[in-house]
């Protein structure tokens, strides 16, 4: 589990990552009201408004990660610098995103 209120690393992010399998599923990676971050499978074939509706402490979101994109998956743990780009990105939208009641779709850095 990795929250961002309590100085998260790019390890556990990884641990995140590595726990899923780019071949089976897509995932959306999100974040709580809480501050945890969150990196779930989605069922097939669902829509993420559907999913949006399941998960009302949902804050802030990345775009979907789809199946055998190699975005999720111990390959994309083992990225160091794709894993750090993404815990930069939760920093960075975490202060605006605990104070909003939206939903905000993220866009990674580059």
């Amino acid at each position: 589990m990795m929250n961002l209120n309590d100085k998260p690393t790019i390890d556990q992010l990884a641990q995140l990552f590595a726990a899923r399998k780019d071949s089976l599923d897509d995932h959306l990676l999100w974040l709580s009201q809480s501050g945890e971050v969150r990196l779930d499978r989605l069922p097939p074939n669902s829509a993420v408004d559907d999913c949006l509706q399941h998960l009302p402490s949902m804050r802030a979101r990345f775009k979907v990660y789809r199946r055998g994109q190699g975005f999720v998956g111990k390959k994309a743990a083992a990225d160091t610098e794709f894993v750090a780009r993404v815990l930069q990105t939760l920093q960075q939208e975490w202060p605006a995103a605990r104070e909003r009641d939206a939903v905000k779709v993220i866009e990674p850095i580059e």
